[in-house]
């Protein structure tokens, strides 16, 4: 994978993950491309370890498994952004 598509993919992966967490993230859009980048890798990483990484066909299971890591590496991310900023978070 380029870095580019890797760049890409982050971006869509985090700002869906921004949509699906509830409330207001505050995290700057260069953050949740990087969250998302690292959502990816660790959604990537469970799929390998359960063995479904490479499927015939499309992969869903580790397309849900990348959105997964990317739910909880933005959510964490802006609980520790907003602790480091000294931000009130917003409900």
């Amino acid at each position: 994978m380029s870095w580019l598509w890797a760049i890409i993919l982050g971006l869509i992966l985090g700002l869906i993950a921004k949509a699906v967490i509830p409330g207001k993230q505050q995290i700057p859009l260069w953050l949740t491309v990087i969250f998302g980048m690292l959502g990816s890798v660790l959604g990537n990483w469970a799929a390998t370890g359960l063995g479904v990484n490479e499927t015939s066909g499309i992969d869903w299971i580790r397309h849900l498994l990348q959105l997964a890591g990317a739910v909880l590496i933005v959510g964490v991310g802006d609980r520790f952004w907003v602790g480091t900023r000294g931000k009130k978070p917003t409900a």
